[in-house]
């Protein structure tokens, strides 16, 4: 193969010169046109040489090591800055006609952390010489320097923080899907775990619905007028659905803020009924117990209040029913807004109350004339795509000459038990419903109603 050396190639006269390759050292050419290379081959600085001459056009070449923390910046190079950890400075080179730098927000934290950009000396940044901070998340710049008048002129810049999204990934309790949205229903404790919260135009937020558990009614069947009110329903808490898709919420939902998320794992708590109150030879006669609460996050659902015999009914999600001319308990107890639940029905002398349901006040007996007091209406969800009413309250139960118990309400409220001797109805498990009380009359009619437990489903946007 045949080689030229040559130091430096002179122009004279001519039209064209094709230099292939080789360490040129010395040459004198008659051309007009000189082309470097051959077709397919590629032409390269030897180490520590430079050029000159060819000049940019408005591009840089990118380092892509990013900098996280005070640098210099070398003309002709464009850098990326990871503020994450903090704010820092890019220090601008010397300027010189025509001297080029680019910055691009790397982790898109400019807005939290600031990149300052500072000239050299008395050189000047759009006419004036001082620093400037970039705080524009996801924001990438160009400087050209023009002269001593403008100093650097900032020629291209974009905002548009174009980056992929990365939806919620999560593990933990039962797992369905529905479109677009995955659907966590924990029917027992568990953990939600959080494995990536989301990122970019996707929602990092979930949609939840946490009910707690049901209180039982009371067994009040040793004498012909000593009857008891129902369970009141657990606590009924739920958000809007805004970030997790459209579905129909009950009334509680309006308005009601999602919840954010981050990598970590979330403790569920779901609350159990209250027991059964059992007749064990007369020692076991009484007021229902209450419900046990529901928790994720920040949100806490409290157990339903017990039905009362002879008494008060008790506070909570929702309040137990009175009897013997008590008043029924409160409901939403810790008071929340929206209210988490309605307070229990007042027992009258003849009648037993209903346990308050989530949307529905627990109601009055009828006296000698009718039936005990219905228990309060729950609410329904779609949370997991499908329609589903939960925490109605339990049904007072029968008395002497007013034969027939109250009916739950709709939500896995138990039924009163219709006089004499008769037991109640539990709640439905997995709805928060209260449970029914039994009737008055002389004897052994069994247990009052257990309350249903509670349940927390968990939703969100997974692609």
């Amino acid at each position: 193969m045949s080689k030229i050396e040559v130091d430096e190639i002179t122009q004279q006269s001519g039209s064209t010169l094709t230099v292939g390759g080789g360490a040129c050292k010395t040459a004198t050419v008659d051309a007009t046109t000189v082309t470097l290379g051959r077709s397919g081959g590629t032409v390269s600085l030897a180490s520590g040489a430079t050029q000159s001459g060819f000049g940019r056009t408005g591009t840089v070449d990118w380092d892509t090591t990013p900098k996280t923390a005070t640098f210099s910046a070398v003309s002709g190079d464009g850098f990326f800055c990871n503020t994450t950890s903090s704010a820092f400075t890019c220090n601008l080179p010397a300027g010189a006609a025509g001297a080029i730098v680019s910055l691009a927000d790397y982790a898109a934290t400019w807005n939290t952390n600031n990149l300052t950009v500072s000239p050299n000396g008395t050189d000047k940044i759009g006419g004036v010489n001082a620093d400037v901070a970039l705080n524009t998340q996801g924001q990438s710049v160009t400087f050209v320097y023009v002269d001593s008048t403008q100093g650097w002129i900032n020629t291209m810049d974009s905002t548009s923080n174009v980056r992929g999204t990365s939806f919620i990934t999560a593990t933990g309790g039962t797992i369905t899907t529905s479109g677009d949205f995955k659907i966590h229903t924990f029917t027992g404790p568990g953990t939600f775990t959080v494995t990536n919260a989301g990122s970019g135009a996707a929602p990092s937020s979930v949609d939840y619905l946490v009910v707690a558990g049901g209180a039982s009614g009371a067994n009040a069947e040793d004498g012909n007028n000593n009857h008891g009110g129902g369970g009141g329903a657990g606590g009924y808490r739920e958000s809007s659905g805004a970030a997790s898709g459209c579905y129909t919420v009950s009334p509680l939902g309006s308005g009601v803020s999602a919840l954010p998320v981050s990598v970590q794992g979330y403790p569920i708590t779901v609350g159990a009924g209250g027991a059964a109150k059992a007749n064990d030879g007369g020692l076991g006669h009484g007021c229902g117990n209450s419900g046990s609460n529901s928790s994720f996050s920040t949100i806490t659902s409290t157990g339903g209040g017990f039905g009362g015999r002879q008494a008060v009914g008790g506070n909570g999600g929702s309040g137990g029913g009175g009897a013997g001319g008590q008043p029924g308990g409160a409901g939403n107890t810790p008071p929340v807004s929206p209210p988490q639940g309605q307070p229990g029905g007042t027992g009258v002398v003849e009648a037993a109350g209903g346990g308050g349901g989530a949307t529905q006040v627990g109601q009055q007996g009828c006296g000698t004339s009718g039936p005990a007091g219905p228990g309060g209406n729950g609410a329904t969800s779609s949370i997991n795509a499908t329609p589903t009413t939960r925490a109605g309250g339990g049904g007072g139960g029968g008395n002497n000459g007013q034969p027939g118990g109250g009916s739950g309400g709709s939500g896995g409220g138990g039924a009163g038990g219709a006089f004499p001797l008769g037991a109640g109805t539990a709640g439905t498990a997995n709805t928060g419903g209260g449970g029914g009380a039994t009737s008055s009359g002389q004897g052994d009619a069994g247990s009052s109603g257990a309350g249903g437990s509670g349940i927390v489903i968990i939703r969100y946007k997974f692609q």
